[in-house]
């Protein structure tokens, strides 16, 4: 079952545009100058405004109006302005008596409609589309041919794999849409519009599989998403932050993802995704703290494998969250837990360090967040020349000057090596952010504070919910069934149900006949036939 968030968001709502609000009572005439003049009014100072004034049968006047850097001219030219300079003259009467045969066996834009509001036709030239006014006819007529240059589409950069498709979303609706519709042919595939932003006006597509998603699932991520009351979304990080259960949770909800592929998995699954025009990443909802060492790459290798890498990556995760802490609670409280082997080599190193082991790894995780951000806001081409400089020449230097401990510079360097493992950003952000109360609390209280640091981040994340789902399904509450694709990856054949915390209406994911029979078809003769259930 599905919850709503207890505590109600206040919506303030956004001031409306009052432009068009000024323009939502008047409507067209048939005489088309009282038109054309609203419109100038509002766009004729724009330098991308295109009004061209067109006679066709010698008489009669029309007018095309459109921003030319949101409109392909050449379709404009070809499917518009074309059929009607060939307009034949004993059809005239037609333009008095139905706009719709103009739109039907004149025009050949696929997508034209009429519009009788001038609102309506001013925001639809500010998406693109061309308007067309014919003196005598009331109706003003609306054409898609908007044409925004686009990127093509990459591998991308954020979710890089070694085994599995190289095609990624980017900035364009439509083709985003494109690369679901055809990895999942299915007509049960639904993709719902809306609008967000009172200026933005950002397109929103909502994506569920009818009658395998949780209908209160898409009910529920369908209001959220209608509360949102604000004058700009411009990209879905906006909608994340708007939409999720505890906004004040370092853990992110909501996985987000660049990979068409991945987003086709998860809507099989019974998930929903949101996209937006104008960004590359695509949100599913709800999320468990599974999916964020999840990669799709995990399922196209073999089971063994993926689970190795999946161990290997939950590990780190945990290696790099606990161990700084643990290694200041142990040198500044509980020396006598360091084998006798260790010690001398520890406190020889850490000979001549004016600062207290507390505040020398404290420092240290300062400087690598910030060597870190660095390395991420500058070029491309200077970023890593900026990484190996820090690391190796700042490091080395401190270390020789006595500042810090060569021990405590292995210690910070595998801590940040194991947050690299985590394949989500926003999560990997989230473990390196709590390394600092942790270590705090470990530096104050020993090997007491990092215990009391662990347990209120467990009971944080136990009490964390996605849209009414667990953050820790499937361990608690425990789904046996779960378990075989979580830190492990059981085989494919083995996954036969999909996830219980979603309560998807179809619950197989796999057919009890799917039992593939193997035949030794290439072996010796005498064991040719004999079959390998």
């Amino acid at each position: 079952m599905f919850f709503r968030r207890s505590k109600k968001n206040k919506i303030h709502t956004a001031p409306p545009s009052k432009t068009l609000e000024d323009k939502k009572k008047k409507e067209t005439q048939k005489n088309i100058d009282p038109t054309v003049q609203e419109i100038n009014q509002v766009l004729k100072n724009d330098l991308d405004f295109v009004q061209r004034d067109l006679k066709f049968i010698g008489k009669h006047q029309a007018v095309i109006m459109y921003l030319s850097t949101l409109v392909n001219k050449d379709t404009i030219n070809k499917d518009i302005i074309k059929p009607l300079m060939n307009f034949e003259p004993n059809k005239e009467d037609v333009i008095k008596d139905s706009p719709n045969i103009l739109l039907n066996q004149v025009i050949y834009n696929a997508e034209g409609q009429t519009v009788t509001q001038i609102d309506q036709i001013i925001d639809g030239i500010l998406r693109g589309k061309a308007v067309l006014l014919i003196d005598g006819m009331k109706e003003a007529l609306l054409f898609a041919v908007e044409e925004v240059d686009k990127r093509s589409v990459d591998q991308p950069d954020g979710e890089q794999v070694i085994r599995g498709p190289r095609d990624g979303f980017i900035e364009h609706l439509q083709t985003n849409i494109s690369l679901l519709r055809s990895r999942l042919p299915t007509p049960d595939l639904r993709l719902e519009n809306m609008e967000i932003g009172e200026m933005t006006k950002s397109k929103v597509v909502v994506g569920y599989i009818d009658g395998t998603t949780n209908q209160e699932l898409v009910d529920e991520v369908k209001r959220r998403l209608q509360q949102i009351d604000t004058d700009k979304i411009l990209d879905t990080g906006y909608i994340e932050q708007y939409i999720q259960d505890n906004p004040r949770s370092p853990f992110p909800q909501i996985v987000f993802t660049e990979r068409p592929d991945r987003a086709v998995g998860n809507l099989v699954e019974g998930r929903v995704v949101i996209m937006m025009d104008g960004s590359p990443l695509a949100l599913v909802c709800p999320a468990t703290l599974n999916q964020f060492y999840h990669t799709p790459e995990d399922y196209n290798e073999r089971a063994l494998m993926s689970s190795f890498v999946r161990i290997i990556r939950f590990l780190a995760l945990n290696f790099s969250l606990y161990f700084p802490s643990l290694y200041v609670a142990i040198l500044a409280f509980h020396p006598e837990l360091i084998p006798a082997q260790f010690a001398v080599a520890v406190t020889s190193g850490r000979s001549g360090v004016p600062f207290p082991v507390f505040l020398e790894v404290l420092l240290m995780e300062i400087a690598m967040e910030v060597l870190r951000e660095a390395t991420v806001r500058m070029p491309q081409q200077v970023g890593g020349a900026i990484s190996i400089v820090g690391v190796l020449v700042i490091g080395q230097a401190a270390v020789e000057a006595g500042f810090v401990s060569p021990i405590t510079v292995v210690i910070i360097a595998l801590s940040t090596i194991g947050s690299f493992a985590t394949p989500a950003y926003n999560a990997a952000v989230a473990f390196r952010l709590l390394r600092f109360p942790l270590i705090i609390l470990a530096g104050s209280l020993g090997l007491l504070g990092l215990a009391v640091g662990a347990m209120f981040i467990i009971n944080h994340m136990l009490s964390l919910r996605s849209f009414g789902v667990p953050y820790l399904s499937p361990v608690a509450p425990t789904d046996w069934q779960g378990f075989k694709d979580s830190i492990f990856r059981s085989p494919l054949k083995w996954l036969k149900k999909r996830p219980e915390e979603l309560h998807t209406h179809n619950t197989k994911r796999l057919s009890e006949k799917n039992n593939i029979k193997k035949k030794n078809v290439l072996g010796p003769k005498e064991n040719r036939g004999n079959e390998d259930g």
